[in-house]
């Protein structure tokens, strides 16, 4: 609740959340939102203008471009976010027991995670999916074993720096057990670094699993997704430019909130980053009057 009060004293961050969460919410109710069918057929209206009917137009199948939109949420935000948080999750346990108990099995894990992160990610998803086909639950999955050693390796890190503090040290002393000590001393203070992870890799996935659409191993036809909405409207892109700009700026938008939206968690947990914006904001207060006196001179 105080981390989200923090973020509301930010007027960007707020508007950034809203367009998150509202992202978020319209696509959890497509049906309610959307005003058709986003897989119904009309060839006679094959790239109608839009309309009050259909107010982003259709597609070359006559499907309305907006339904399709809203329903391109669940595989390019909302799956993904599921994926993200499978992640996360597994790099969080395998992270705390690297970090927490250290020895052999903090250097098992440590070679396995360095295993896995030896392949460049895109390339290793690529081959994955190569492997097992395309489709949505394939990327999800490919998502899961890649991004899965990058999160234990980072929270693992992030272990390391408390695990060896005094309370830990006086908790042992009075006989906490190690699940006690991890859950109450260490998860507190090394959950805000695991949310600024996670929110910071949120953006790049959406982006991932866009452009695997738009390559045609991603999601396929007839459901709708972004990437293969961009992918669809590639051979009228100087006739309608507008089916490849709807999809683009959908996801442009989406992604530029989830980053900014991360760097303002990162300074609100960090009360030395917001002491130097601050600061730097004072200062610059002070220069400009400074500046406008001297011209005026």
């Amino acid at each position: 609740m105080k981390l989200l009060v923090q973020l509301m004293k930010d007027k960007v961050a707020a508007v950034l959340l809203a367009v998150v969460a509202s992202t978020l919410l319209i696509g959890l109710c497509a049906p309610l939102f959307a005003p058709h069918d986003p897989n119904e057929v009309h060839m006679e209206l094959r790239f109608a203008e839009t309309s009050w009917q259909y107010w982003l137009g259709n597609d070359h199948l006559g499907r309305c471009v907006l339904s399709r939109l809203i329903y391109g949420i669940r595989p390019s935000v909302l799956w993904v976010l599921v994926a993200l948080a499978a992640s996360a999750s597994i790099g969080t346990v395998l992270g705390f027991v690297a970090g927490y108990f250290k020895g052999k099995t903090d250097a098992l894990l440590m070679r396995i995670c360095d295993c896995m992160l030896s392949f460049p990610g895109y390339v290793m998803t690529l081959a994955i999916v190569g492997m097992l086909g395309a489709g949505l639950e394939n990327i999800l999955l490919a998502f899961v074993m890649m991004k899965w050693a990058w999160f234990t390796r980072v929270i693992r890190t992030a272990v390391l720096q408390y695990a060896d503090a005094d309370y830990v040290k006086f908790a042992r002393t009075l006989g906490a057990g190690h699940f006690r000590i991890m859950a109450r001393h260490i998860m507190p203070v090394a959950l805000p670094e695991i949310a600024v992870i996670s929110s910071s890799s949120f953006g790049s996935m959406i982006l991932q699993i866009s452009g695997l659409s738009f390559l045609g191993l991603g999601i396929q036809a007839p459901h709708a997704e972004w990437g293969m909405m961009l992918n669809e409207a590639r051979s009228v892109m100087f006739s309608r430019p507008e089916l490849m700009v709807i999809p683009g700026l959908a996801i442009m938008v989406i992604v530029s909130s989830v980053n900014f939206l991360s760097d303002a968690l990162q300074t609100a947990l960090d009360p030395k980053l917001m002491t130097g914006r601050q600061g730097m904001k004072a200062r610059i207060g002070t220069f400009l009057p400074k500046l406008r006196r001297k011209e005026a001179a």
